[in-house]
């Protein structure tokens, strides 16, 4: 299909879908990626009406959706009937919008958990031909730990990898380890840049630390032809500048490493 750019919402606080509709189609992206919360007006409790509403603004602008940027913790303490559940409302909502998958957070440290529960919502996902994409987060930040449960899982049609290319980096892993632990998986990546590995700050593209080129060239070199996700985290951040000036590097960074 091609690298397409999408921005997340994540750095639109409190602007609402039409104004990050506008971002993104006014800024050359080809997608938006939906953080699912109530303060978005995307999320599972949204009614039918309120799903087309969502899909037909979006899609009236020339925009698909990247992801649905979930917050369901597919490894986290606990029972599994809460964790699925969620999760395959998550997924409902994807299929209702157009959306190809959903991204989770590890949230705990226990592969063979994760594992379990993603087998056990792989044949919704299938059905509805959605997949469930874990990013490198928390306690699973590095490629290798995540891979680790994408192998356990085993179902490489209804799951995938996010690489957040911020977090496995701090954690002391280098880009090209990270790819190679991720190859197998990898279908969606979130670039960014910050501060440093301590200070995540977001700050503009080639001002910070984040290993952009290295990361750049070896997914290029690799063929990578997903979706690449602007992740401004100014809901966290709210100092930073606004997203639209941060797009214009993000584009760039596509430009320069798309296969």
């Amino acid at each position: 299909m091609g690298v397409k750019l999408a921005v997340s919402t994540l750095g639109m606080p409190g602007e609402g879908l039409d104004r990050a509709i506008e971002i993104a189609a006014g800024q050359g992206c080809q997608g938006l990626e939906l953080r699912l919360h109530p303060d978005t007006g995307v999320h599972a409790g949204l009614g039918p009406e309120e799903r087309a509403s969502v899909r037909e603004r979006i899609e009236g602008a020339g925009l698909e959706i990247s992801a649905l940027a979930g917050y369901v913790g597919i490894c986290e303490p606990g029972p599994d009937e809460p964790v699925i559940e969620a999760l395959i409302a998550d997924l409902r909502l994807a299929a209702d919008l157009g959306a190809p998958g959903v991204r989770v957070f590890p949230r705990g440290d226990d592969p063979a958990v994760g594992a379990r529960r993603l087998k056990a919502v792989s044949g919704t996902a299938g059905d509805l031909g959605r997949r469930v994409l874990v990013e490198t987060h928390d306690s699973m930040a590095t490629g290798e730990a995540m891979a680790v449960l994408l192998a356990e899982a085993a179902c490489p049609e209804t799951t995938g990898a996010i690489w957040d290319l911020l977090h496995p980096w701090r954690h002391g892993e280098s880009p090209v380890r990270t790819l190679a632990a991720l190859r197998p998986y990898l279908a969606y990546v979130q670039v960014k840049d910050a501060v440093s590995a301590q200070d995540t700050t977001p700050v503009p593209m080639w001002t910070g630390s984040v290993p952009l080129d290295e990361a750049g060239e070896l997914l290029r070199g690799a063929g990578f032809d997903g979706w690449v996700s602007l992740e401004w985290e100014r809901t966290w951040y709210p100092q930073v500048a606004p997203v639209e000036e941060i797009l214009p590097g993000a584009a760039e960074w596509v430009r320069r490493f798309a296969p």
